[in-house]
């Protein structure tokens, strides 16, 4: 899943202290399963903005709303007649979210309330852990399950790095070797000797570096 976080108080006072009138929109998937976009957090953030601007003597009419999807034009527009009474509005989804509603709505101001940071997975309560970096080309199935690209701080394709010490990465001691996951991953199901194959340097065309990314199914196309 998408993963975020909440921006602070005064950032987001910031951006938005010369509305009058702001939406506080939520979104129900990602965000609200990582805890910082669903309907809990709209309520969370809309009350400590009404406090803040009441504090700085601007007080802003907060109205507060959640939807299932920011990115989905479906559910967007159940967010219309609530963006059509308001000035601005402040997304708690992720960036593709904000920028969708910014899409559908282009005569309104539409500001992040958090910052994306990451596709992961929750590891244990409140601890979310990067797995994906979206490279466009997954090798995970060379792997183990186990992504070189975004668990192993060098990106090394072939192995490790020689300078681990007992599991532990060189460049972030409190993680695990990737390295070393991969071996033991592979070895648990039989599958060591995908280690014997040399990986050619990873093309990355695939990835941000040719600009934003679009994927075209024909078959579902209208």
């Amino acid at each position: 899943m998408i993963v975020a976080q909440r921006k602070q108080i005064p950032e987001i006072m910031d951006i938005v202290k010369q509305h009058k009138s702001l939406l506080v929109l939520g979104c129900g998937t990602c965000v609200t399963v990582c805890l910082a976009g669903g309907e809990r957090e709209v309520s969370i953030i809309s009350s400590a903005l009404r406090m803040a601007s009441r504090l700085a003597g601007s007080e802003i009419k907060i109205e507060e709303l959640t939807i299932e999807r920011q990115c989905d034009n479906v559910f967007i527009e159940q967010a219309a007649e609530a963006i059509e009474r308001n000035e601005a509005v402040l997304s708690l989804g992720c960036g593709a979210g904000v920028q969708a509603m910014a899409e559908r709505f282009g005569n309104k101001p539409v500001y992040a309330g958090l910052d994306t940071a990451f596709i992961g997975i929750l590891e244990e309560r409140g601890i979310w852990t990067e797995k994906c970096g979206a490279c466009g080309s997954c090798v995970l199935g060379d792997y183990g399950g186990i992504c070189p690209i975004t668990r192993c701080a060098k990106r090394l394709l072939n192995g490790p790095c020689g300078g681990s010490r007992e599991d532990r990465c060189e460049v972030r001691p409190d993680s695990q070797c990737a390295w070393q996951l991969i071996y033991n991953r592979l070895k648990d199901i039989g599958q060591l000797d995908k280690l014997k194959k040399i990986t050619s340097a990873k093309n990355w065309n695939t990835a941000l570096d040719g600009g934003y990314r679009v994927i075209v199914r024909e078959d579902h196309r209208v």
